[in-house]
């Protein structure tokens, strides 16, 4: 049985035995999520305690890697720099559209109050003022921030120490970075074992949910499934009007070229497995120079999840509504600007891993319970064809915005006779 089953049914048997407890009998219903709640945390605050390391880790590897590849030329440059941009749109509509439409679900109040009471381990702060919160932004101490997890600063750092290694003697630089990487492998490897017992931790959590709120964690899980799959949606159509204005694309043309690789990806929901589809829409149907998508593509597929700082924003902002907080706007702010990093900076961690890793850092930054995370890992892999459609369709947005100004450069380059009209052989 895959990880992602053996989550599901700790999810669905937990569910059953809280909603059983909860409806037959109430009065153990209460003392069995005493006793499920403290095992649920356990497991969750086994699964923080690696969180700070490894977002540190990654995020300076991560900005070598960057670096490494905007010196490449200038088409990694290029796409590199459009990777960025899609990514901040991506987030920045996540963050715009997810209050709002939270917002038109009912929302319970005994939910509310049950989830805050999960929050023991991770107080929720007030919504920071725009002054309070850009003050924060640079840490005045970067041990203490690591240690109070407050993750925007630690993450702020984190791209200085990676661009100031960017900057040492390479011999020096490879062993830095080396010395993060290994960082980064060995709490990836302490998250899987954990991940090991996920079935049990997620088990604990949903039950002690049930008993206490019923039905209501279940339907708001469906609420959060909703919610992912309706963003993911926006932001996929939103990469249509950035590739006819940015990219220079005809509308119709280019939804045609999209839609083999949208095919191959809705049915792997892979985006490396739609690659080839992608290459051969970009160069045939779209007619990009082949030096552009044979760079161009690769980097998005690695680099270019667009989804990613969807489903953070998403994550944080749904635990916010279940939980009852008002999330102002320097936290979204916060929220969005992390999100593009992390999704930047987790490029290669696996599976459920990449869930844990990515979600934390951004809950915490946006000061909402962590609890919920357990249990929203159960549910996640459900959108997931949705995800990968924005993914694709990203990769090719991006390509075609890489594609416009080589093609700039080219009409560019050939010179003009005396009377300003171009020669050509």
């Amino acid at each position: 049985m895959s990880a992602t089953n053996r989550v599901l049914l700790g999810l669905a048997a937990g569910a059953l035995a809280g909603l059983a407890l909860a409806t037959w009998a109430p009065g153990w219903a209460a003392g069995a999520a005493d006793v499920a709640q403290p095992i649920g945390h356990l497991w969750l605050n086994a699964l923080q305690m690696t969180v700070v390391p490894l977002v540190l880790a990654l995020v300076v590897v991560g900005v070598n890697t960057a670096s490494d590849a905007a010196a490449s030329g200038r088409i990694a440059r290029r796409t590199l720099v459009a990777i960025i941009v899609v990514l901040a749109l991506g987030a920045a509509v996540a963050a715009l559209l997810a209050p709002p439409l939270l917002a038109l679900f009912p929302h319970n109040p005994a939910l509310g109050a049950v989830l805050s009471g999960h929050a023991a381990n991770a107080p929720v702060a007030a919504a920071p003022g725009w002054a309070t919160w850009f003050e924060g932004i640079v840490p005045s101490n970067a041990l203490m921030a690591a240690a109070q997890s407050a993750m925007l600063p630690l993450v702020v750092f984190a791209l200085c120490l990676g661009f100031a290694l960017t900057q040492l003697q390479p011999a020096r630089r490879a062993l830095l970075v080396e010395f993060f990487q290994a960082i980064a492998d060995a709490m990836i490897a302490i998250v899987r074992w954990v991940l090991w017992l996920a079935p049990l931790g997620v088990f604990a959590l949903i039950l002690a949910v049930c008993a206490r709120a019923g039905l209501g964690m279940v339907r708001a899980l469906g609420v959060y499934v909703l919610t992912e799959i309706l963003l993911y949606l926006a932001v996929t159509a939103l990469m249509l009007p950035v590739a006819v204005l940015w990219g220079g694309e005809r509308l119709r043309r280019f939804v045609v070229a999209l839609a083999p690789a949208q095919a191959v990806a809705a049915s792997t929901q892979s985006s490396l497995a739609s690659l080839p589809a992608m290459l051969e829409s970009a160069e045939r149907r779209l007619g990009y120079p082949t030096q552009v998508t044979a760079l161009a593509l690769p980097m998005a597929v690695s680099l270019c999840r667009l989804t990613s700082p969807v489903q953070y924003i998403a994550s944080a902002c749904f635990i916010a509504w279940a939980s009852g907080i008002h999330l102002g706007p320097a936290q979204l702010a916060a929220g969005a600007a992390l999100a593009v990093v992390i999704s930047l900076g987790s490029v290669g961690l696996p599976g459920q891993v990449t869930f844990m890793a990515t979600n934390l850092p951004v809950a915490q930054a946006m000061g909402v319970p962590l609890a919920p995370l357990g249990l929203m890992l159960a549910v996640d892999t459900l959108p997931d064809v949705f995800a990968t459609l924005g993914n694709v369709t990203a990769d090719l947005t991006v390509a075609s915005v890489v594609a416009r100004q080589s093609r700039n450069d080219t009409s560019n380059a050939i010179p003009a006779d005396g009377e300003g009209n171009t020669k050509q052989d």
